[in-house]
Parts: structure tokens; sequence; C-alpha cells
């Protein structure tokens, strides 16, 4: 075996026949740091046991870093890189890991390499909230994308012109996303797919223990029925109509009226099926986003109080500490 052949191909039990390639594809994973392992590991696997299936080099990889140096993923665990990204040209696929803080964790360097690697032709991507640095490169607008469902309000208030798709995974041309987790298996396993063949990828799939194949209509949650264990029609039409109000004064009459219900049914709907008033549910819900905020902006107390519908920061703050046990400005700070 050659020195490239004990590097990226295991030996295994499993074979599936496939015609010799040439030409493996090159990927490039760029850690930032406390980026997503699972995420990462998600990626990589599917690369790594298409080579073991077929005895070839599909696919080569390299991690880089921004110093070269190891870097600590979300779960403290440091993990080796074949370098720095600074100065490098690489081929084939880029993809920027990352995980929580993302605002924090990307540079002007970064984005700017991006750029340039993408405007080369490059094709270019984000895991888990990767797309944070595709934002700052400058290469979203008017491009399908996705990233993690926790980030996205945060994400949205950084980028208010760029509109990210609750979707596991998305190919817009030469940007390719998912939203972490499990999900960079869904996108690889597209990948083998498109340039390997149903077979290989379906026997990666099994190799991975995966039973359901996602495509990027797929969306990264469960349903809101699901979400809320009811198929109550009328509770489901009210918490959807709530939702999508959550920065506008509270206005549960205007949501009778939209359902044809009395205000007292709607009440009667919210306590039976999940326990709570509606004032209860909507507070949480907007606490659960200036939470996000917080942790992933660099909004003010004030303006995270205003963006989640609140009339006052007295109002916001006292709400925060009651549900969180601290202010919402020791939230913020906290571990900076």
């Amino acid at each position: 075996m050659t020195q490239d052949s004990n590097r990226y191909v295991a030996k295994g039990v499993a074979h599936v026949d496939l015609p010799v390639f040439r030409e493996p594809v090159q990927v490039t994973f760029v850690l930032l740091p406390k980026f997503t392992m699972l995420a990462f590991a998600s990626a990589i696997e599917p690369m790594r046991i298409a080579n073991q299936l077929t005895g070839q080099i599909l696919f080569r990889w390299q991690t880089l870093s921004a110093d070269g140096m190891p870097v600590s993923c979300s779960n403290g665990v440091p993990v080796m890189v074949d370098g720095s990204f600074v100065g490098t040209q690489p081929d084939g696929l880029i993809l920027v890991c990352s995980g929580v803080e993302p605002e924090n964790q990307v540079s002007a360097a970064l984005g700017d390499w991006l750029r340039g690697l993408w405007r080369r032709g490059r094709t270019v991507g984000g895991l888990c909230t990767g797309a944070y640095a595709l934002a700052r490169a400058g290469i979203l607008k008017n491009r399908r994308f996705t990233l993690h469902w926790e980030n996205l309000a945060g994400f949205s208030e950084t980028f208010p012109d760029l509109h990210a798709a609750r979707q596991v995974f998305c190919v817009d041309d030469r940007i390719m996303t998912c939203a972490g987790g499990v999900a960079a298996a869904d996108l690889m396993l597209k990948l083998i797919h498109d340039r390997y063949g149903m077979a290989l990828s379906q026997e990666v799939m099994n190799m991975c223990l995966l039973t359901r194949r996602r495509t990027e209509a797929d969306e990264q949650t469960t349903s809101l029925a699901a979400r809320l264990g009811t198929r109550h029609e009328k509770l489901i039409e009210a918490v959807a109509f709530l939702e999508a109000r959550i920065e506008e004064p509270f206005d549960l009459d205007a949501c009778a009226a939209k359902l044809k219900l009395s205000r007292r049914q709607i009440e009667r709907l919210f306590n039976r099926y999940l326990g709570v008033t509606p004032v209860r549910y909507m507070n949480d819900l907007r606490l659960q986003r200036g939470r996000a905020l917080l942790a992933e902006t660099d909004m003010s107390v004030t303006d995270v109080a205003i963006a989640c519908g609140y009339a006052s920061t007295s109002h916001f703050s006292k709400s925060f500490r009651q549900k969180y046990g601290l202010s919402p400005y020791r939230f913020s700070h906290f571990g900076k």
C-alpha cells in the first residue's frame, strides 16, 4: 500500500465494485474554535467509508486552522490540523466547520480567503454555523443556504438581508451548506451519489446505520404538530399565528379573529394541550429568542428586548432573570 492508501483507505469486510476513478475529490475542512465535532465527523466519515468500501481513494481530505495549531471543538477536545489556511489555494471543495459563538470565530481574513477561492471557481461551503463565514465573504446574496436552527435568530439580526432556509442542507451552484449534526452526512451522501452513483451511496448509508435518505426538501426540526404533541388544527393555527409575530405586541384578540374563535376558547386549548396560557407560551418563546440573540450577537440588552417584542428593558430583564436565574447582561458577558 502507498502512503496515500494507508492514510485514506481503511480495511473492511464490506465491498462495492466501482470502476477506477483517477481523480479523487479534494476536500479541505477549515476548523474554527468551538466547532461542532458531530458535524465534522458526520462529514468526514462517509468519505472514509466510501474509500474503504471501494478500496480506492475517491476522496482526499485535509484540515486547516487559522494558525496551523490544534483547534478545540465545542466539547473541549483538541483536534490536530494539517496546517494554516493562510496563503493556501486548495483545490476541490472547501468546507468551514463552525459551531457555538460563530460571530466571534469568523475573521475578516477567513472571509477574504473564501471569497477569493470562490471567485477562482472553487466550491465552498459551511457545516453547522459555517454560513457565518460565507456571509462574511459576501457570497450568499440571492443564494439558498442554511445553518443550524438554534443560530437562525442571531444570524438574521447580524445579516438582515440574508435569509437562511430551514432545510437540512442546501446546494446552490458552488455553495454547499448544511445545518450541522448528522445533516452533514446527508450532504456528503448527496455528493457521493451525484459523483459515484446510487449503489455506493446506499452502501455508505448502510455502513453509517442511517435508515432514511434525507433530501434538501427536508426541514431541520419536526413539524409544529409533532413539536406540540398534538394535531389539533386550531391550536396549531393559533401557535403558528403567535410565533410569526414574536416582535409585535401580544394580541390574542387578533389571533382569535383570525381563527374565528373566542379568546376563552384559545385559552382553553393552550391550557388543555400545552398546560400554559397563551401569554406564558409567548413569553417563553420571546425569552428563548432573547437568549439566542444575547449568545450569538453583540446586540445590547435594550436592542434584544425590542427585537423580542418587549415594551421595556426592565420587563425583559425581570422575565429573563426569573426563567434563567441570571440577568440578561450577565448572561451576555458569561465566559467573555
